[in-house]
Order: structure tokens, then C-alpha cells, then sequence
């Protein structure tokens, strides 16, 4: 699929997969919306972007630890009025301990589920006015991690265990691309996600403590690199083989089955309804 002169849309574009996704689409012609909690990073990028003869990104503030941010970013996206041709929602975040965001919730459900979950939303209006507009969701084999969403304890109230939380966010991106390819089944808008594999990126680096900070570094030799990263991303944004598939998983640019857990009905309804009043955003 030709992308150039396409309108884009991604989050987190300003580091790891998210920035090997950003160059590559600039640099194929289109025309970006990062939306980034980092300003500066973020003017960084376009201007990197601009220098190598891209077209000049829009650059948007947006803190998916804050719902009301996700709201003002989307408004600030849909003012531009042009159709979006995709979305990429690629930030995330995997935290070493419980941190509440200022709605309340824990933070890594509402950085790598509600946020998305609310702009996608959001965004819709424009993805329908585009002839075939693409969403794609960055998820992960995480999800294999655990057993279930753990709706009795959603917020980790009751202790928090790292890989727990992240790989229950990471399977609610599974459930909620399948959900939402459901609900768009009678639009020419198609939803995939994928596991971009085990990569070398800034993911994590926040959290304090010396074996925080060193871990990148030990675990770098068997990762993957950004650009190898974002392969499987950047295959769905612009492949004519996965123009007539929605709700996937892929992984290697190749449509795999994700564990039984995330293909559930019932689990994916009670997930919907969950997000969406903790949201306060309707569907319809």
C-alpha cells in the first residue's frame, strides 16, 4: 500500500519501535501526528524528520496517564480536519512498582489499555472518513504471563507484581482489538495488533533503583533492535496481504494464535464494559 501523503497518527514515536516506526513512515511520505509526553523529544524528532526530507510532523502533547490530556490531544488531532489513515498506538509502559495515575487508576492498565482505548475512540470520526483507514495496536506475548484480566482486582489493590500487570494490559490490547474489529465489521476501518518481539528499548527505564537501570543494558545482546522491532508494526500499516483481515495477532509479520484467555467473548465484553465507564466514554 503506497502511504505517502497518508495521515498517521502514533503515540510514543519518540523512542524505541515507536521512533523506527515514525522515520520509516516519514520517510515513505506521509504525513505524521506524534503524540508525545515529551514536547521537546517530540520537536526533536520532527525536526530529524524534516532534515531527512520528510513533511513537517504535527507534534501534540499527550500523557496517557491522564485522561483529560488523551481527551485534549484527540480534539487537537481532530481540528486538523483531515481523515486518518492510521493509527498506531504504540506507547506502553511496564513499571517496577504500583503507581496510581491522577484519575485513579493503576498505571500500567491505563497507560497501555484505557489510554488507547479512549483515543481510539475518539479518533474514530476521522478513520471513517478515510477510504480504508488501519488500526494498529502494539500488544505482546506478555499476555501469556498470566491466566485472565483479574477482574476482582483490576487495580493491583491488592499487590502488585510486575510481569502480572503488564502481561494483563498487554492481553486487554488483544481483547479490545478483537472487540473493536467486531464493532467495525460494517466499515471499511480494519484493527490488527501484534507482538513486536523481545526489544532493546527505553521501556522500563524509568523506574528507580540500580538493577532498573542496568537490566537494558544486560538484556541488550538478546534483543532485538528498534528498527527489527517495529517490522511487524510497520507490516501492518502498509501491506496489501492484511488489507481484508481485522482482529488479528500477529507476530513476525505472520498472523499467530494468542492464548485461549484473550479470544474469550465473555472476558472481552466485561473488559469493554469495564473500560468504557472507567473512561466515561461511550462507543456507541
Amino acid at each position: 500500500m503506497d502511504i505517502s501523503g497518508r495521515r498517521i497518527v502514533i503515540t510514543g514515536p519518540t523512542a524505541g519501535i515507536g521512533r523506527s516506526s515514525a522515520l520509516y513512515l516519514a520517510g515513505q511520505g506521509a504525513k505524521l501526528v506524534l503524540l508525545c509526553r515529551n514536547l521537546e523529544k517530540g520537536d526533536v524528532l520532527a525536526e530529524e524528520i524534516v532534515t531527512s526530507g520528510g513533511s513537517k510532523p504535527e507534534v501534540i502533547l499527550m500523557d496517557m496517564a491522564d485522561l483529560s490530556s488523551v481527551r485534549k490531544a484527540a480534539e487537537l488531532c481532530l481540528a486538523l480536519n483531515e481523515p486518518i489513515d492510521i493509527l498506531l498506538n504504540n506507547a506502553g509502559v511496564v513499571n517496577t512498582h504500583r503507581k496510581v495515575t491522577v484519575d485513579g487508576f493503576e498505571e500500567t492498565l491505563a497507560v497501555n489499555h484505557l489510554a488507547p482505548f479512549l483515543l481510539t475512540g475518539l479518533l474514530l470520526p476521522r478513520l471513517l472518513e478515510a477510504p480504508a483507514a488501519r488500526i494498529v495496536n502494539v500488544a505482546s506475548d506478555a499476555h501469556r504471563f498470566v491466566k485472565g484480566m483479574g477482574f476482582d482486582d483490576m487495580q493491583a489493590d491488592n499487590g502488585y507484581k510486575t510481569f502480572r500487570e503488564y502481561g494483563r494490559s498487554k492481553g486487554a490490547n488483544i481483547l479490545f482489538t478483537r472487540s473493536l474489529a467486531k464493532r467495525l465489521q460494517q466499515t471499511p476501518i480494519t484493527v490488527n495488533c501484534l507482538h513486536p518481539g523481545a526489544v532493546s528499548t527505553s521501556l522500563g527505564t524509568q523506574n528507580e533503583g540500580l538493577f532498573s537501570k542496568l537490566l537494558p543494558a544486560l538484556l541488550k545482546p538478546f534483543f532485538r533492535s528498534p528498527d527489527q522491532g517495529a517490522e511487524t508494526s510497520l507490516y501492518l500499516c502498509e501491506s496489501d496481504a492484511v488489507g481484508g483481515i481485522s482482529g488479528a495477532y500477529f507476530s513476525n509479520c505472520k498472523q499467530v494464535k494468542a492464548k485461549p484467555w484473550v479470544q474469550d467473548e465473555g472476558t472481552a465484553d466485561k473488559l469493554w464494559t469495564f473500560s468504557e465507564k472507567a473512561t466515561a466514554f461511550s462507543y456507541g
